[in-house]
């Protein structure tokens, strides 16, 4: 089911950087947060028990693949996984990383900001961004492959 009515349903959500059947993952411009992801259900649904377990599966193995990613390429000091909804109730997972020196750590990425992160620490994280596209293309595929030779 689709809602026009929701955000993540009647647009992308931010740059698709994957796209299976059932779900994408979307990069996110968040110039305090360089490489933030989202992994969002398609359709329309609430929670993680909306799903089939077979889907909850994949969901999750999709976010599990982008934070292997993003530890690998950002080498980042903590991942942060969330999924909210609060604000938007279509099922997604937030996948963030996070160094001792951004702008909110160590709270939340939504509290308020505690410093700013030096513009070079920014643009050198931006710079790693399409190796991480690359490498979450990768992991996905690969991801996708095992499990269709089961």
């Amino acid at each position: 089911m689709i809602r026009h009515d929701c955000e993540l349903c009647s647009q992308q959500g931010g740059d698709v950087v994957f796209r299976s059947e059932k779900w994408r993952v979307l990069m996110v411009n968040d110039a305090d947060h360089p490489g933030f992801c989202r992994v969002v259900w398609n359709e329309h649904v609430g929670e993680m028990t909306d799903l089939q377990p077979l889907e909850r599966e994949q969901l999750v193995e999709a976010v599990w693949q982008v934070e292997a990613a993003m530890r690998a390429v950002m080498r980042p000091d903590k991942i942060n996984l969330a999924s909210l909804g609060n604000m938007v109730p279509h099922l997604h997972w937030h996948v963030v990383a996070r160094y001792a020196d951004d702008a909110h750590f160590p709270a939340p990425i939504w509290a308020t900001a505690a410093r700013k992160t030096e513009p070079a620490v920014i643009d050198k994280r931006i710079a790693l961004l399409p190796v991480l596209r690359t490498e979450i293309v990768r992991r996905l595929k690969l991801a996708d492959q095992a499990r269709e030779a089961v």
